[in-house]
């Protein structure tokens, strides 16, 4: 292990950890209750377990996904993956790192939302993201190095402050329902929900690319290549989690009265904002505002930088006659201006899209797991479930009747059962068809 493996793992955890990776356990801790740790373990399986998964699973391919892939089909790879790209880049996550770094670092400060001071705003936010994307080289030194420091000192002080005053608090909420779940299955799918798993094949190209660049030419060892690449994910793994656990276990015992969360429930505000606002208010004072404000502009910012430069590599190798600059700025210009369209809208026309593409990566990394710790899988179970998967993702979104009556529904796994029956139709069907081949696998 040397010094850049540390590098490299801490900017994976800097892109991974967006403003939802900030604001989802804190109200996961809230609601957990005396229920703490059953919930988290639950909830660290899938939220940082499963996207470690993701990034590992790449390094066994040449091309990364984009390789793997193509066993089901080329052109299934090329449409599925620009789909991820675009809809975690450009078109969601990218602009929703600057309307919500807007709207929890800056409106605490001028009261009310305003289209000059967004425009204002985001300017300068889109105007760093651009220049730290433009040379990916030395984002790895400019995330890893500078800014990652930043965050975890800012995150890690607001975290250690506010254990410290509540350590002899009892859970806020005594008794805690979950809706007929047990605490850890509660945290599993809340986990599941974080579509981290998404981010993985974006994020998994950036860290492949990143450790080959460290290696002398004519010196790269595949081998190596995927043993760095589980040592930066183990290192982004557990940062990732103590974060997790130490910001919800702090609004876990956050003192906060029933009717201020029932008046939160009402307005439809963020439970999960409120909190570490709250927390960073009642430890540092005055000053927990500019800090919390910091940690979130951070947050945003590293993933932006790291979105912004996963999604131009892969249209650049995709479509290489134009440059890696022009990707980059016009990736930039167009969340600069969906940005500016508002934090809500956003999120509305992304959602759907999101359900649709998340349960087909969780069964593609399934395939992936299978086929490298396991044993390959034939051709027809990988086409099948992809396929058994997309179809009944589809129409889940689209809202068709019968999904609604379909096994593990309510938990968001009605996919599930369709992709472990495509696998076991697909090897039951005797076509074993080849492994990847040598020069495929790492």
């Amino acid at each position: 292990m040397n010094k850049s493996t540390f590098v490299i793992g801490f900017m994976l955890f800097a892109i991974f950890f967006g403003a939802g990776n900030l604001i989802f356990p804190p109200t996961l801790g809230l609601n957990s209750g005396p229920a703490f740790w059953s919930t988290l373990s639950g909830f660290v399986i899938t939220g940082v377990g499963l996207p470690l998964l993701g990034i590992v699973a790449s390094a066994f391919y040449q091309n990364g996904y984009k390789t793997a892939l193509n066993r089901i089909h080329p052109w299934f790879s090329v449409l599925f993956l620009m789909a991820v790209y675009l809809t975690i880049g450009p078109f969601f996550a990218i602009p929703r790192t600057g309307a919500t770094s807007y709207e929890m670092a800056i409106l605490p400060f001028i009261g009310a939302p305003g289209a000059a001071s967004l425009l204002a705003f985001t300017v300068v936010y889109y105007a760093l993201t651009l220049w730290l994307s433009l040379n990916p080289s030395k984002m790895v030194e400019r995330i890893g190095a500078i800014l990652t420091p930043a965050l975890l000192i800012s995150i890690l002080a607001l975290i250690g402050k506010s254990m410290w005053w509540l350590f002899d608090n009892p859970p806020t909420l005594a008794e805690v329902n979950f809706g007929g779940q047990s605490a850890f299955l509660s945290g599993f799918i809340g986990g599941y929900q974080t579509m981290d798993v998404l981010a993985s094949v974006a994020f998994s190209v950036i860290v492949i690319n990143a450790i080959k660049a460290k290696m002398p030419v004519g010196q790269r060892d595949d081998k190596i290549v995927v043993k760095q690449t589980f040592v930066a994910g183990i290192i982004a793994a557990a940062s990732l989690a103590v974060i997790y656990i130490g910001l919800a276990w702090v609004c876990n015992r956050l003192p906060v009265p029933q009717q201020t969360l029932a008046d939160l429930a009402a307005k439809n505000q963020d439970v999960g904002s409120f909190l570490l606002t709250t927390a960073a208010y009642e430890t540092f004072g005055s000053f927990g505002r500019i800090l919390f404000g910091t940690i979130v502009t951070l947050a945003c910012l590293t993933t932006s930088v790291g979105l912004v430069t996963a999604v131009g590599e892969f249209f650049y190798g995709l479509f290489p006659r134009i440059s890696y600059r022009t990707y980059v700025v016009s990736l930039t210009l167009v969340s600069f201006i969906l940005a500016n369209q508002g934090l809500s809208t956003v999120i509305s026309k992304s959602v759907p899209v999101l359900m649709v593409l998340y349960p087909i990566a969780m069964t593609i990394l399934l395939l992936l797991l299978i086929d490298n710790f396991a044993r390959p899988l034939p051709v027809l179970s990988h086409r099948l479930a992809a396929g058994l998967v997309t179809v009944v993702s589809i129409l889940s979104v689209a809202g068709a009747g019968f999904t609604k009556q379909l096994p593990l529904q309510v938990y968001s796994l009605e996919w599930l059962p369709f992709a472990l029956a495509g696998i076991l139709i697909g090897c039951a069907g005797g076509l074993a068809g080849k492994p990847a081949a040598d020069s495929e696998k790492a």
